[in-house]
């Protein structure tokens, strides 16, 4: 995935307001970024940008090569379906179904028959392969976020978009679910975008990007990523103000 002097402006009435500025990032395949910054800095809409739920006002997004800018919306729905997956911080799962019937719902939106088999290593990748059959209400937040992470990666998406992934579960359930996506990188390749404000999940990431007010203010690139280094990225934060 890549951002090339991606500009995003919102109007207010004649008023405009600029969101980011003309940022360019790389996300090669396998890498796991972390973006952050202060209330306001453009995480959110540097998400909804390079995800294609938004369009840049001016600049280019690229997902495996193909330029989002130039679709239309029936396109750009398409283009997510099959190369973006997503992870929110509130699971959205559907209450009336089982963990396995929400992990197909992706492939049924993409017009194809789900495959058991596939559902079930879904599910097993994610250490859930005993729990296909209960609901939502039957499953801990812990394992409800897991079960999102199965759905978003059941198409075997270009890039995971994760958004605040554990921003609604307790410490140790959050170090599960970070230590996961660090493993889905580490052993699929699996490239990973994720927005958030704390340290401590940031610190599973290989690369941190630091926002301020739509712009770049800084990159960290952590060795090992292997959520050791909290402190650093929050001195960072400290420094941004944040």
């Amino acid at each position: 995935m890549e951002l090339n002097s991606v500009r995003k402006v919102y109007h207010r009435g004649r008023a405009e307001v600029p969101a980011l500025h003309r940022v360019s990032l790389r996300f090669p395949r396998g890498s796991f970024t972390a973006i952050m910054g202060p209330s306001g800095s453009g995480k959110s809409t540097l998400l909804q940008c390079a995800a294609g739920l938004d369009e840049a006002s001016s600049g280019q997004v690229l997902v495996a090569g193909e330029e989002i800018g130039g679709m239309d919306e029936h396109q750009r729905t398409a283009l997510r379906r099959q190369r973006i997956g997503f992870v929110f911080q509130s699971f959205n799962l559907v209450a009336s179904l089982t963990a396995a019937q929400n992990v197909e719902l992706p492939l049924r939106f993409a017009g194809r028959r789900p495959d058991r088999a596939e559902v079930a290593r879904a599910l097993a990748a994610v250490g859930l392969g005993e729990r296909a059959g209960h609901r939502p209400s039957e499953l801990s937040g812990g394992q409800q976020q897991r079960v999102a992470l199965a759905r978003a990666l059941i198409t075997r998406p270009d890039v995971l978009f994760a958004d605040e992934p554990t921003g609604a579960l307790d410490t140790e359930t959050s170090r599960a679910v970070l230590s996961l996506l660090r493993r889905l990188v580490d052993q699929r390749a699996q490239t990973t975008i994720m927005v958030t404000h704390d340290a401590v999940a940031a610190s599973y990431a290989d690369t941190v990007v630091f926002l301020q007010d739509g712009r770049i203010a800084e990159r960290m690139e952590l060795a090992p990523a292997d959520g050791s280094q909290p402190g650093r990225i929050a001195a960072e934060m400290t420094r941004l103000g944040a």
